[in-house]
């Protein structure tokens, strides 16, 4: 069942009193749907055959029976997490009352309201969770599409006697499925890259095999190609691969997807049946004797790969990793677009009660400490964008020698006295394709994890060198700089140096790390068109090394630094944003900075407004919006008010190639002060 009025609608509970009459007409006026139940059974009922929340007066559950609701929200299935907005009475909060609390444990996803509530406070986070709801109901139809995506791969690998392939470009990285890595003599659960395939392959197949692959490469043709690769036993067997390429968004080659057959016993039939075959025109009177040994031979033979096929169709592990990564990403997307509207409304609302308050220090400390706890946040989703390969990078040619040169002073403030660090950078160097201020986190990062990893002290040198890649099995032939960190710390084991760069690990101590760091530099690297390498000695230290693709073009003198002249008169600026929460604060900030403000809560409603005879001086539009994104709504205007300046607010990097290049953008979350440097360059 697809999302809609019935699946997203709150479901309320409140049989005494007028709560579930105003709370209903509050959350319809809100553009959502209501529906009232007049018992907890009928509230049950309702729930089962479809909702988005439910929200119920404390004292409806307090004394009753909740086994079969408590039951139902148990046996939910993995993808839902049923919320629950709880009305109690002032001072019924969990952590004053125990009662209240001991329904949240019973119930799970709950969310406390104390009566009397705010209007915006219900509106605020019935939208919210009807957006969770929105969320799960989406990853429910992720899953099932996966689900029977490979039950109907593995039913055709199973039948074709089929392994699994994917190489990933320009890095060159393998995933192989079990059964293909029992195609090279390797056992289900072995590690096998690029460059263990590559040293397989038998010598005199090489150079056709290397040319084969490049000229799929190049010209996006089908890859298919026979050849003989040497088992670790010695023996020589024969494999077919075929593959087809996976693009990006921009047409460039992303990966080739194929599959692979042990065809060894085909191969020496072959073989043996021409040796045969020449055989027999030379030894025509022992053509009865060679044809009965030909047969042996060959039965012998097909009873050998039949053994094989059965060893392989044990096998279950196929191409999960690259759907379960591709899910993960645009998981996260949506993760980071409604953290970062949370975190708009929470700094936005601080500045101006910062600029409200009276001068008390101590009142303006506590504002200061709230706006750096959504500073943190904001970094957190950066991260997460950073490993999604989603951020909003701008690579220009950088001198690196510069660029870590200026950074001495902010590592001797990071790594502390116990630390000495050493810079290697030859001059001359060319330079660097790179996004400089991503380039400088990232270092930072690893010369902090090195740091780490030296509790008593030890040294950091920092390497800058040239690099040539041809024919590497993760990076596109080409000229590359490397920045290697290096350390004299503990160092890593085997398995942890393994998963270092996946999300979420961290061999620190609980509290002590994101898990993201490693995993962040890894992502830049890649989506610069580069690489992260890790090597590391237990005992002795870790080299991380950073290689980043050379610039083709000089970089660019450095110009003073641009001032923007402040705008005093007051503008009339409409904008548009579809959460009440986000509209709320953003228009008081507006207002605080003089301008008139004319409200809309979709795109259509904004071209209606855009189309009468207001007049208008700027419009300002979030880009995720239902019905219409504010890049659909920008492409609109043209036909209405060509001219009109537009401002794209969004906390959304993943956006769609082309119109937006034209748009300016300000990334959320930001302060009053960023919103009026960038109102003032657009009206001035």
């Amino acid at each position: 069942m697809r999302p809609g009025s019935s699946s997203e609608r709150a479901v309320i509970l409140a049989p005494t009193g007028r709560d579930a009459t105003v709370a209903a007409a509050l959350i319809q006026e809100a553009g959502f749907y209501a529906n009232i139940a007049g018992d907890l059974t009928a509230m049950i009922h309702e729930i089962e055959a479809g909702a988005g929340l439910a929200v119920i007066a404390d004292e409806a559950i307090k004394t009753a029976d909740l086994r079969s609701l408590v039951k139902w929200l148990n046996e939910q299935p993995s993808w839902s997490d049923f919320p629950i907005v709880l009305l109690t009475h002032q001072g019924g909060g969990p952590e004053r009352n125990p009662d209240a609390a001991r329904l949240g444990q019973a119930l799970g996803n709950v969310t406390f309201i104390e009566r009397p509530f705010h209007p915006t406070t219900l509106v605020s986070i019935v939208g919210s969770a009807v957006r969770g709801r929105r969320r799960q109901y989406q990853t429910r139809a992720i899953l099932e599409d996966l689900t029977e995506s490979e039950g109907l791969l593995q039913t055709a690998l199973n039948a074709g006697r089929l392994g699994a392939l994917e190489l990933h470009l320009p890095e060159f990285e393998l995933e192989a499925s079990d059964p293909c890595k029992t195609f090279y003599g390797r056992k289900p659960g072995d590690p096998f890259s690029y460059s263990d395939l590559l040293a397989a392959v038998h010598p005199d197949d090489r150079a056709r095999r290397q040319e084969a692959l490049d000229r799929s490469i190049r010209s996006g043709k089908d890859y298919s190609f026979e050849y003989r690769n040497i088992w670790p036993d010695g023996s020589v067997h024969w494999v077919d691969v075929r593959a087809r390429a996976v693009r990006r968004p921009d047409g460039s080659i992303k990966s080739l997807v194929g599959v692979s057959s042990d065809i060894t016993a085909r191969k020496t039939s072959e073989i043996e049946r021409e040796n045969l075959l020449a055989q027999l025109a030379a030894e025509r009177t022992a053509l009865a004797e060679l044809t009965a040994t030909l047969e042996q031979r060959v039965g012998e033979r097909t009873a050998e790969l039949m053994k094989e096929v059965a060893a392989r169709e044990k096998a279950q592990e196929q191409l999960r990793q690259a759907q379960k990564m591709e899910t993960i990403g645009q998981l996260t997307g949506g993760v980071a677009h409604d953290f970062n509207n949370l975190l708009m409304a929470v700094m936005g609302n601080l500045d101006l009660l910062r600029k409200r308050v009276p001068d008390d220090p101590r009142l303006h400390r506590l504002i200061d400490g709230a706006l750096q706890g959504a500073e943190r946040g904001a970094s957190l989703t950066q991260r997460l964008l950073a490993f999604a390969r989603q951020q909003d990078l701008k690579a220009l040619p950088v001198n690196l020698g510069a660029l870590i040169n200026g950074m001495i002073d902010l590592f001797e403030r990071s790594l502390g006295p116990r630390i000495a660090l050493r810079l290697d950078i030859p001059e001359n160097l060319p330079p660097a394709r790179v996004d400089a201020n991503q380039l400088e986190l990232a270092i930072l990062n690893l010369a902090i994890n090195s740091r780490d990893a030296m509790p008593d002290g030890g040294s950091i040198d920092i390497k800058v060198a040239e690099h040539r890649s041809s024919g590497d099995a993760t990076l596109q032939s080409g000229n590359y700089l490397k920045v290697s960190v290096i350390d004299t710390g503990k160092g890593m084991t085997p398995d942890i140096l393994k998963k270092a760069i996946e999300p979420f690990f961290s061999s620190k101590p609980l509290g002590k790390g994101t898990g993201l760091g490693l995993s962040m530099v890894h992502g830049l690297a890649v989506q610069l068109g580069g690489a992260l390498q890790l090597a590391s000695t237990v005992g002795k230290g870790t080299t991380a090394t950073l290689i980043l693709p050379v610039a083709t073009a000089a970089p660019e003198a450095e110009s003073p630094a641009h001032v923007t002249a402040k705008v005093n008169r007051s503008a009339v600026i409409l904008f548009v944003d579809d959460d009440p929460l986000i509209a709320m604060s953003t228009m008081e900030m507006l207002e605080d900075l003089g301008h008139r403000v004319i409200g809309a809560n979709s795109g259509m409603h904004a071209l209606d407004i855009l189309r009468s005879e207001q007049p208008i001086d700027l419009m300002m539009t979030d880009h995720v919006m239902p019905g219409m994104t504010g890049i659909e709504l920008a492409a609109a205007r043209r036909e209405v008010r060509p001219s009109l300046p537009i401002l794209l607010a969004t906390g959304y990097a993943d956006l769609p190639e082309g119109a937006q290049l034209d748009l300016p953008r300000l990334a959320k979350p930001y302060h009053q002060d960023q919103l009026r440097d960038r109102l003032d360059q657009l009206l001035g």
